[in-house]
């Protein structure tokens, strides 16, 4: 693990060329930040009131189903 000694990847500027990427994408390039952003959009986003609106429709169809 570097403790704050000599990087190759600042060096060369891959570094902040990736940090400028994510920035004009809005898009993280790290796993997590990829998968906090979708964690973030189902659950407060469209995304999550659309999936909540399906799986209502979905029992709605069940539950008449069987009484039909």
């Amino acid at each position: 693990m570097n403790k704050g000694g000599f990087s190759w990847k600042r060096f060369l500027g891959i570094t902040k060329a990736k940090r400028n990427i994510s920035r004009k994408t809005g898009i993280p390039l790290t796993k997590s930040g990829r998968q906090q952003k979708i964690g973030r959009i189902v659950s407060k986003g469209c995304l999550g009131s659309f999936l909540s609106l399906t799986l209502s429709f979905l029992l709605m169809l069940i539950l008449i189903s069987f009484y039909f």
